[in-house]
């Protein structure tokens, strides 16, 4: 398994990056809070998931180890393939998916889309005793990053993790008085923001 990775960012996207490691460029799909904590040509280090089927070989990255060992708990789950787990690391911190899962908030885990009722019942029966025995510590701060566009990130961001363009733009309306404060919030604070309030839609 491939743990760790770092090098030089080569391409970024809203859910994915390039980095060249001695010359070779591997492509890691990676939440939109990650990505924007990155910048072409600047060294990145993600801790990182391999997953090998019979015609793909797949690498997910993340900011935190915390951030991985979600990814992989909630691809354990039956039903949860790496698409949604990437979408639930997306949206929910490690310490608010385990405190969801260990107190049976489905209100919160339903804020992930693609989690309805019945699923997030799932999450819980299946994810609660393996959540028990971890302790998610708060995890340390993103980078500071430049906001630039920051509407348009949010906006693919949200948009690739599930949510209609209708209620992402409603999301960036909502944090559009947040963006325009001095000095300048970054892009992980924006887009937790934006997800905060979908989450009261």
């Amino acid at each position: 398994m491939i743990a760790q990775i770092r090098g030089v960012v080569a391409a970024l996207g809203v859910t994915w990056v390039v980095v060249d490691v001695h010359g070779l460029g591997l492509r890691v799909s990676v939440p939109p809070a990650t990505s924007a904590t990155l910048r072409v040509g600047e060294e990145a280090r993600l801790h990182t998931c391999l997953l090998v089927r019979d015609d793909d070989l797949s690498l997910y990255g993340f900011a935190t180890a915390q951030e991985r060992e979600c990814f992989e708990l909630c691809r354990s789950a039956n039903g949860v393939g790496p698409k949604l787990a990437l979408a639930i690391v997306g949206v929910l911190s490690p310490g608010k998916l385990a405190a969801a899962v260990r107190s049976e908030d489905l209100a919160t885990l339903c804020t992930v889309p693609g989690v309805g009722r019945k699923s997030a019942q799932k999450l819980v029966i299946e994810l609660k005793d393996k959540m028990n025995h971890l302790a998610f510590e708060p995890a340390a701060s993103p980078s500071q990053a430049t906001v630039g566009q920051w509407r348009e990130q949010i906006l693919e961001g949200l948009e690739s993790l599930g949510w209609t363009t209708k209620d992402a733009e409603a999301a960036c309306q909502a944090v559009a008085p947040l963006a325009e404060q001095t000095p300048s919030p970054t892009v992980p604070v924006l887009m937790k923001a934006a997800l905060a309030s979908l989450a009261r839609l």
